[in-house]
């Protein structure tokens, strides 16, 4: 038996395979992650210097006439700070009655104190999912 040539005017079909991918994609939860904070406190002994002011008045009594207002004044670190009245006389004059001298005393004391001091510490713990049967 002899093989048939198919006619050379007939087309032949030759099949192509060709192959596709599709990409998809999915979250996969594998685990999670809680932070909370916890406060902790504790006490501590605070020793610090501390610095406070007095002023301190005095009062001097000065008695004179003056031909004008006396501007206040510092003198050796102390204000002066005049007093003035208006005498009646045949003519009128000012006396200064008196002066507040006024100087400021710095001191410094120890003074111990208990502050509660506050930290925060992160606790992290992670969680893992139970496992599926999907891929």
């Amino acid at each position: 038996m002899r093989h048939q040539r198919p006619d050379r005017g007939t087309p032949r079909v030759v099949p192509i395979a060709a192959e596709r991918l599709r990409v998809d994609r999915r979250r996969v939860t594998v685990g999670r992650v809680r932070v909370t904070k916890k406060t902790r406190q504790r006490d501590v002994l605070v020793d610090e210097p501390v610095v406070t002011e007095d002023v301190v008045v005095r009062r001097v009594p000065v008695g004179r006439f003056v031909d004008g207002p006396v501007p206040d004044r510092y003198v050796d670190g102390r204000l002066i700070v005049s007093v003035l009245e208006e005498v009646p006389v045949v003519v009128r004059r000012l006396r200064l009655v008196e002066e507040l001298h006024i100087e400021r005393r710095r001191r410094t004391v120890r003074r111990s104190e208990r502050v509660t001091l506050r930290r925060q510490e992160p606790i992290i713990e992670r969680e893992r999912p139970a496992r599926s049967s999907a891929p």
